[in-house]
């Protein structure tokens, strides 16, 4: 089980906006938007579960033409275009992840609201964050004002795990890998998955040496880079992903409306990739990217264009000219010393309740008509 850990939303750095309430801290960077610090205090211990690079606060120089948001890689951001760097002449995963955000703190400290400085695809863009006394959760709210076309956005929080974690999800339709690996030339990386490949099932995914591979596991492999996309299924009531921490005795939960966002996709990277800022020393850590991102299906646009829109579940974010749209995320972490793998999660009345598949259970205190379920 994990120590009492050193709370570092204490010591928030120059220029970023903390944020408290009672048993939940954090602070956010208006370069790049990034969430970071976060900090649970839960059963009288610190839970703080968010990774962060290891160049990030050093003189190490990124190469040249590397998104901003790659010098600050930590914690959670906002992406949109998600794992695109078309519109808007915008770096990987658009400006809301590596432009500037104007932040204004609400008086008690428990909300913030946010200003991007530019516009994406002709839309303004806002952040609304808060915090509630004894929820040991932070509520997100991206919204658009205007613009025009259909974007693919996702959340992008990123956790840690040195010793390795169980992960568990809502139901999912099937998980699938895009048209290819996140590093094709084997000189800078390597990865364990197949590009493209498809499964109902995330015990038998295709691996690249032709076993199968266990994605409710990490890592999966001893040094690899690799990307992969679960699809909701389209009755799932709520959204989730967990992430149990056996050694650490902690949890790490994120929620959404799957209609909204009907896509979670989650980027391992454990060492695979070779070159700066890389170097084979990014290990340890799982993107959980809830959002939608249709394009990167291959392999399902290719047999089934229409899969989401029959299904009733969002393709893309629709930009409306002359009206507003909204993305909303609630991602949060608690102890739980079993360590054991997530069997459901449902909300009830004003609760979450979370079951273990060993029989652990905990309801927790949420906001639970934020997501406009």
């Amino acid at each position: 089980m994990s120590a009492l850990v050193a709370d570092p939303a204490t010591n928030c750095p120059p220029g970023w906006v903390p944020m408290a309430a009672r048993g939940i801290r954090l602070h956010v960077s208006p370069q790049c938007g990034i969430v970071a610090g976060f900090v649970v205090e839960d059963q009288q211990r610190l839970i703080s579960m968010m990774h962060k690079a290891p160049w990030v606060g050093s003189d190490l120089a990124l190469p040249a033409g590397a998104p901003p948001h790659q010098a600050h890689l930590q914690g959670d951001f906002f992406c949109a275009p998600f794992s695109d760097a078309s519109a808007d002449a915008a770096p990987l995963h658009g400006w809301p992840a590596n432009g500037g955000w104007q932040l204004s703190p609400g008086a008690d400290g428990k909300t913030l609201k946010g200003r991007l400085d530019r516009r994406v695809m002709g839309a303004s863009v806002a952040k609304e964050l808060s915090v509630t006394d004894d929820h040991p959760f932070l509520y997100q709210r991206h919204g658009f004002t205007g613009g025009r076309g259909a974007i693919a956005v996702a959340n992008h929080a990123m956790v840690s795990l040195p010793n390795g974690g169980h992960l568990r999800f809502s139901a999912k339709r099937w998980f699938e890998t895009p048209a290819n690996a996140p590093e094709t030339d084997p000189s800078r990386g390597r990865s364990a998955l197949r590009y493209p490949a498809k499964s109902t099932d995330p015990r038998q995914f295709p691996g690249t040496d032709g076993a199968m591979v266990d994605l409710t596991r990490y890592p999966f492999g001893p040094a690899h880079e690799d990307f992969v996309i679960g699809v909701e299924a389209a009755a799932s009531p709520l959204g989730w992903t967990a992430v149990s921490r056996p050694m650490e005795g902690d949890l790490y939960l994120s929620l959404r409306n799957p209609r909204r966002l009907p896509m979670t996709m989650l980027w391992h990277s454990n060492g695979g990739r070779d070159y700066a800022p890389w170097l084979g020393r990014h290990r340890g850590c799982l993107g959980i990217e809830e959002g939608i991102a249709l394009p990167l299906l291959d392999l399902t646009r290719n047999d089934d264009p229409d899969i989401f829109a029959r299904s009733g579940q969002d393709s893309a974010l629709n930009l409306i000219p002359d009206g507003k749209t909204e993305v909303r995320h609630i991602t949060g972490c608690i102890a739980w010393p079993t360590g054991e793998p997530v069997r459901d999660i449902w909300l009830e009345d004003d609760g979450l309740v979370i079951c273990g598949e060993q029989g652990a259970r905990r309801t927790l205190p949420i906001h639970g008509d934020f997501l406009d379920l």
